[in-house]
């Protein structure tokens, strides 16, 4: 059975961007996270560690979040062998991380990339 873990919307304040007022200014992010995953043994035994834990995830996020990178591209990259490290159980995993206001020289909401694997 393959079943979806999702963890959407987690805010982060971060330093990422090839500008050095990025590194110096830092500014906000927003990542969706969509495990695919077995629920088969958690469903029956209830139990969490059966399944992907949601506090985790938004760790492992915050974490690599945390680490400086040039490119959102490098962070998603960090954060999906994150993943595959501690959640033996999943299938596949999908990152999208936003970078809200991005300072491309003009008005845009955000930009963001998507990595799956």
């Amino acid at each position: 059975m393959k079943n979806t873990v999702q963890v959407s919307g987690i805010e982060v304040f971060a330093y990422h961007g090839c500008m050095n007022e990025e590194a110096v200014l830092g500014g906000k992010f927003s990542v969706d996270i969509s495990i695919q995953t077995d629920f088969s043994k958690s469903a029956q035994s209830d139990e969490l560690i059966d399944t992907i834990d949601y506090v985790r995830v938004r760790e492992i996020v915050v974490e690599q979040m945390a680490i400086r990178s040039k490119l959102i591209e490098h962070v998603a990259y960090r954060i999906l062998e994150k993943f595959k490290q501690e959640f033996p159980t999943a299938i596949e995993s999908k990152i999208t991380v936003r970078k809200l206001n991005a300072p491309i020289g003009g008005v845009v909401d955000e930009v963001a990339i998507i990595i799956e694997g």
